[in-house]
């Protein structure tokens, strides 16, 4: 199970830095042959599917939850009737979602008729229909993938995403050369996903031996399954209304352009994103466990600081490089164009921060089964958040609605959440805080050091920006080891180098 968790978390990275490649390579190209106008009626089709894809009503995290439970019972039979359930729960959810899918893509007009043309609510509809039709698919058979998540197969399933995210541009870039569009973009990216629900069913029954049962259960559990879902569910709204009401209520007012320049920034969240959710995902199961078996407060604390402390260094790292080369970086990537991509950016980030660094947090709710508190809460901000971005939208433009979620961020996930994983859940936050603020000194040198070296030389070129990236992780890397990180810290670092290295000698010496 050990070498699972950290292949996975190392394979996670794996796909995040493959994903991040290939959009740093991919985008301006497709941007180029899309044009900005049509990229915003892509990225605004897929803010509307995202609605419809919430109605999975996050029974991935409870299948996981109760997975864990039997399998820590040895239940077999137990398990086997569970997935019974959720094969149909799934399947209901799919064709529901189907359903809203198709009367969202019919009334798309009614929504966007003020600031699209009519040519642009023609292809925006059947953009919207192809992507209902993969999102409906997604959710129908997204039992699998979480059952492959469930048994802890994380190298089979980061596998299939790093395979994934490879072959969709190697197949759409020559397509879009061709003079292929938006709608060929989301033909193959639907493919795509149903080709990989095929593997993850044979990964299913062949190699994990799952089995079906589908036997009469417990009101009982049917109820907790439906009552833990439910806060899921909610905090997947909470997450669609942060996320992707901006973009479309930008696509209300501001037309597709102001979509496209929203998009590129807020698309440095999702990387973001990801580097926190990496890490902690592979570690719901394990903490599933422990609550299971009566795990103190203690115990859960300390894994909250020791994967928060790791979640920090590398997410201040990211964010810290972003502050100081960002906008270089944009201007190079995809230019003049999205210069406004990077404020939007950044102010969304720095306050996501703490989100990303307390992902443990919201996973050792889900084992509790507490999460209550904490959907309400997110979702009580998010509301804030459509008020206050109606509000700015109309006098800030794409800017305003970036505050509005920025504000929302610090009063949810700062402020509230903190005190309420203090009194409550009795996670020791005074020395969590203790830990991220002592090893915030590299991040400030570095920055400081850094924007000193910008005023000083101007990135004209690819080249003269990396070497400058590269100084600024010399810095970074130095700092951090001499200055914040522990034992443990360091081995994640040590341990796997020695270990290639005495491979490696003892390769040579059979030679």
């Amino acid at each position: 199970m050990k070498s699972q968790l950290k292949a996975g978390a190392i394979l996670s990275y794996l796909a995040l830095f493959i994903n991040s490649v290939i959009s740093i390579l991919y985008t301006p190209i497709m941007l180029s042959l899309l044009g900005q106008s049509e990229y915003g009626l892509y990225s605004l089709a897929s803010a509307a599917a995202g609605y419809v894809g919430v109605l999975n009503f996050g029974l991935g995290n409870a299948l996981i939850r109760y997975t864990a439970k039997y399998k820590a019972l040895n239940d077999e039979k137990g398990c086997s009737t569970l997935y019974g359930l959720f094969f149909i729960m799934y399947g209901v959810l799919g064709v529901l979602a189907l359903v809203v899918g198709i009367m969202l893509t019919i009334n798309a007009d009614l929504i966007f008729s003020n600031s699209l043309s009519i040519k642009e609510l023609n292809k925006l509809k059947i953009i919207l229909g192809i992507m209902v039709a993969n999102i409906s698919i997604g959710i129908g058979f997204g039992m699998f993938s979480v059952i492959i998540l469930a048994h802890e197969k994380f190298i089979f399933q980061k596998m299939t995403v790093i395979i994934s995210s490879l072959i969709n541009p190697i197949i759409v870039l020559p397509l879009l050369l061709m003079g292929y569009g938006s709608i060929t973009m989301a033909l193959v990216t639907t493919l795509i996903n149903c080709l990989t629900v095929m593997i993850n069913m044979y990964f299913c029954f062949k190699k994990i031996k799952v089995r079906i049962v589908f036997e009469k259960i417990e009101k009982g559990l049917f109820k907790d399954i439906i009552i833990f879902s439910s806060y899921i569910f909610l905090n997947l709204v909470i997450g669609q209304l942060y996320w992707s009401t901006d973009q479309v209520i930008l696509g209300i007012y501001s037309g597709t352009v102001a979509v496209s320049v929203y998009a590129i920034g807020a698309s440095f969240t999702g990387y973001f994103s990801g580097f926190s959710s990496a890490i902690s995902n592979v570690f719901l199961t394990k903490v599933s466990t422990m609550v299971t078996k009566d795990a103190t407060n203690n115990e859960l604390s300390d894994l909250f600081i020791r994967v928060g402390r790791v979640q920090y260094i590398i997410i201040s790292f990211a964010l810290s490089g972003f502050i100081v080369f960002g906008q270089e970086f944009i201007l190079l990537w995809v230019g003049n164009d999205y210069n406004q991509s990077y404020t939007i950016a950044i102010i969304i980030l720095i306050p996501m921060l703490v989100s990303l660094i307390q992902g443990m947090g919201g996973i050792i709710l889900q084992a509790k089964n507490m999460q209550g508190f904490k959907s309400v809460v997110n979702f009580s901000v998010a509301i804030v958040n459509v008020i206050l971005s109606i509000i700015f939208v109309q006098k800030w433009g794409a800017i305003g609605c970036a505050i509005a979620t920025a504000i929302s961020f610090t009063l949810g996930n700062i402020i509230i959440m903190n005190v309420y994983y203090w009194k409550k859940i009795q996670l020791d936050i005074l020395k969590y805080w203790i830990n991220i603020l002592s090893m915030s000194t590299p991040a400030a040198i570095s920055i400081l050091y850094c924007i000193t070296l910008n005023n000083l030389i101007i990135a004209s070129n690819w080249i003269v920006l990396f070497i400058k990236i590269l100084i600024f992780s010399m810095t970074y890397i130095f700092v951090m080891w001499f200055t914040s990180l522990n034992k443990y810290e360091k081995d994640l670092l040590i341990v796997p180098v020695k270990r290639v290295t005495q491979r490696l000698k003892v390769k040579d010496s059979i030679l």
